[in-house]
């Protein structure tokens, strides 16, 4: 995560890396994970104590959601899926928003997602909880296996917008750290910032582990190892990445949500954004498709059933 962050194209291979720079970075790793936890568990008083004011939980919501668009919206549906177009400039805000999250730089993001979809469920995975449910909610994110974008990100190598904001990653996470700050003091360092990432870390890794382990998978086909589900709870949680199911059924939408009752905002996101003439080319899957898919699906879990 954090030679991501710096936004360093560093491929699979550990070829030219030493052994401390590999632990350095495991450390540094470990460190921004586990410290929004315990800055997350130390608020958590002040909070049962009635003692949190309403500014700080107004920072906690206002950068949770903006931060989550960026990575709903602009790192996964915008950049890696292509679920539709923008100018250069909304381009980039997503992005930013996206690297509020410390999960990387955007280039390196889009291509251990891809890999993902490529090999889904599959030991090549790099978060399938076929290893283990931990190992896919953050164990992964410990071990030494670096991000491909030679390989899982070639479009987005030639992206000079992506190629900004990835180099550039390290000092956007900053700001992001920096601006509950200004705003609320070192209460709202604690809850815009620290409270915000560890709340967006994990829900956006709950994709990665409940999403493929807890749920209903409607497209669900004989032989495929995808392991994906629908969750609704990670679904609210996650602005409708938790549609999971939806989503490895149609890559490219930019719905996930595919029923009226699959609270997607992400999707509603995009949707208005199209209204305001700053999102075009919106990849939207026909009805039809849908239910040809679903009923194929259902007819080869009735045929498996009753195997």
């Amino acid at each position: 995560m954090f030679e991501h962050l710096k936004g360093r194209m560093t491929p699979a291979s550990n070829a030219g890396r030493s052994k401390g720079a590999i632990r350095l970075n495991q450390a540094l790793t470990l460190f921004v994970v586990v410290f929004p936890l315990v800055a997350t568990l130390y608020a958590a008083v002040p909070q049962w104590a009635g003692l949190a004011s309403w500014k700080d939980l107004a920072l906690l919501g206002s950068f949770y959601l903006a931060t989550s668009i960026g990575v709903t919206v602009g790192f996964h549906r915008m950049l890696t899926h292509n679920s539709f177009e923008t100018n250069p400039i909304v381009r980039a805000i997503f992005l930013i928003l996206g690297t509020w999250s410390i999960q990387g730089a955007a280039i390196s993001w889009a291509a251990i997602h891809n890999k993902h979809h490529v090999h889904s469920d599959t030991p090549e995975d790099p978060h399938s909880p076929i290893r283990s449910f931990f190992h896919a909610h953050v164990g992964w994110l410990l071990g030494t296996e670096r991000a491909e974008p030679e390989r899982f990100a070639k479009g987005q190598l030639n992206d000079p917008v992506v190629m900004f904001v990835s180099r550039t990653a390290f000092w956007w996470a900053v700001l992001g750290m920096v601006l509950p700050f200004l705003i609320g003091g070192w209460s709202g360092f604690l809850w815009g910032s620290l409270v915000r990432v560890f709340l967006v870390h994990h829900v956006t890794w709950s994709v990665n582990s409940i999403c493929h382990t807890f749920g209903q998978r409607p497209f669900k086909h004989e032989g495929d190892p995808d392991l994906s589900t629908n969750n609704v709870a990670v679904g609210l949680l996650a602005m409708g990445e938790g549609w999971h199911n939806n989503h490895h059924a149609f890559p490219r939408s930019a719905m996930h949500g595919l029923k009226w009752w699959q609270f997607d905002m992400s999707g509603y996101t995009i949707r208005v954004l199209g209204r305001l003439g700053l999102a075009r080319n919106i990849i939207r899957v026909p009805k039809q498709v849908i239910a040809m898919r679903r009923a194929k699906g259902a007819r080869r879990q009735s045929a498996q059933a009753a195997a």
